[in-house]
């Protein structure tokens, strides 16, 4: 049974304690939810100022800071203050404040948000603090921040309570704001080469750009099912065709309806991109120049440490073949397989189980998941995929079955797809009626005919070269974690109960 609190007279119960002192404020006439209130630094500032001031020293600079209460000792004595910078003390002593001020302290709890006004100085154990004047209760909150010493451990309500996660948890802070620059470097980076950020629908009537299952909704004004978008493809190079510009790119989520992993979620980032003029090699120099930039803004090194083993950045990055790749690992060249039945008897013989009814491009992508994927550590550029699983892809200039497209590979893990765009009209038709067929079929993942996107091309695409890369993923790489759900701030969780 929770024992009486001796002040408010009250069960010893967090939230009725703190309805109790929140009640004992505004007795007082102290507002508890204030509109607004001027700090005139902020932890890190105070911090980065007053960095040499000696052990011991008090000064008579003012100063005002606000933040969240973390620990409280000596009755309210010493208060560690947290905002986004940082820390810092904040000292409550009868020399410098009224008995009034003082008795306020007894109606603070850790997790409240305060204001502190006063001088700096350092106290002779070398901890910069605030000698406070006077302190303002901001927010008085109704529910304990978890145990100091054990935090917020439960994974689950990591996600689910976020917000939380972030008060407790520094790593989580520094990891979702290193997302935040990571994001802000990449969109730096393509304006500076001319590139024009866009918006494309995230509504749209025909699903496409991608081989993947759509989250699908029905718009009740137009009587009409529409498809949450799988990416942003098709829209991008609409507005190549139309000469809005030369480079064109859109960072933003890209909804799939498929499966949840640690390097899945079904709401994710990407950007896309399409320069005019360009082939896949191009592309695959713009990928290598760019990343590498970021891995040193991040890292200030080339090599990163990741799990228990270290990825190299170093250019040039290896550029090999699917097929050169598939035959380094399982000795079995499948250009050599005439047909597809050939290729899923050499799939058998080196123990990969596929479809009956796969394609030969599609037996060639399975074996490569299976037996290469995870082999690729440091950053690839596997080139040169199957004409079978790439339907907006150009062909390759010298072998029919394949074509212009690479993905880049890092830590066994797709961060990055890229394509000599495809833009012959009559070509692009045949490769959607054959996707369509597979989607009758049952192919779920298959593209649909987008007869305006045909004639969009049948208006002149120029030569291009485009990409997409997963933010998500490259974050991960960066941060060193090891779930995609510890890099986007509100991850896809099953409701609860």
């Amino acid at each position: 049974m929770s024992q009486p609190d001796p002040k408010h007279n009250q069960p010893l119960n967090p939230r009725e304690s703190r309805e109790a002192k929140l009640k004992s404020l505004r007795d007082k006439g102290i507002e508890p939810y204030p509109h607004k209130y001027e700090r005139s630094h902020t932890a890190q500032e105070l911090q980065d100022k007053y960095a040499d001031l000696a052990d011991g020293t008090e000064t008579e600079d003012k100063v005002a800071v606000a933040g969240r209460i973390r620990a409280m000792r000596n009755n309210g004595m010493f208060i560690d203050l947290a905002d986004a910078s940082g820390k810092i003390q904040v000292f409550c002593h009868k020399e410098s404040m009224s008995e009034e001020q003082l008795s306020n302290l007894e109606d603070y709890d850790i997790g409240d948000i305060i204001g502190a006004r006063g001088t700096i100085r350092r106290t002779p154990r070398g901890e910069l603090s605030v000698r406070a004047t006077e302190t303002v209760m901001l927010t008085k909150t109704m529910l304990p921040l978890p145990e100091k010493y054990h935090g917020l451990t439960d994974v689950e309500s990591r996600y689910r309570q976020r917000y939380l996660d972030l008060i407790m948890n520094d790593e989580s802070r520094e990891v979702l704001r290193t997302r935040s620059r990571i994001v802000s470097f990449i969109r730096n980076y393509m304006d500076a080469m001319g590139g024009y950020e866009v918006e494309t629908p995230v509504l749209q009537s025909i699903m496409g750009g991608a081989s993947a299952k759509p989250f699908k909704t029905h718009h009740n004004a137009l009587g009409a099912d529409f498809y949450l978008r799988v990416a942003t493809e098709l829209p991008l190079k609409r507005l190549v065709v139309g000469g809005f510009a030369d480079v064109v790119y859109e960072i933003g989520r890209i909804f799939r309806n498929e499966g949840i992993s640690i390097k899945h979620n079904p709401e994710f980032t990407s950007i896309e991109a399409y320069h005019a003029y360009a082939d896949y090699f191009d592309i695959m120099d713009l990928i290598e120049d760019m990343v590498c930039k970021l891995v040193e803004e991040v890292h200030g090194s080339l090599k990163i440490k990741f799990a228990d083993h270290e990825i190299d950045f170093t250019r040039p990055w290896k550029r090999a073949s699917m097929i050169d790749l598939i035959k380094e690992q399982t000795g079995v060249d499948f250009m050599d397989a005439k047909d597809a039945a050939e290729a899923i008897d050499a799939a058998k013989k080196i123990g990969v189980s596929v479809d009956p009814k796969s394609k030969w491009g599609q037996v060639v992508e399975a074996v490569f998941d299976e037996r290469v994927e995870d082999t690729l550590v440091n950053p690839v550029h596997v080139t040169d995929h199957p004409l079978d699983i790439s339907p907006l892809a150009k062909g390759h200039r010298t072998t029919e079955r394949l074509v212009e497209r690479f993905e880049t590979f890092c830590n066994g893990w797709e961060i990055a797809n890229a394509f000599s765009e495809l833009n012959d009209p009559k070509v692009q038709y045949e490769r959607f009626a054959e996707q369509v067929k597979q989607r009758e079929a049952g192919d779920e993942e298959a593209q649909m005919l987008d007869d305006d996107f045909v004639t969009a091309l049948e208006y002149g695409l120029p030569p291009t070269g485009g990409w997409g890369l997963g933010i998500d993923r490259l974050v991960m790489l960066l941060t060193d974690s090891q779930n995609i759900r510890d890099v986007i701030a509100f991850p896809t969780l099953k409701p609860k109960d």
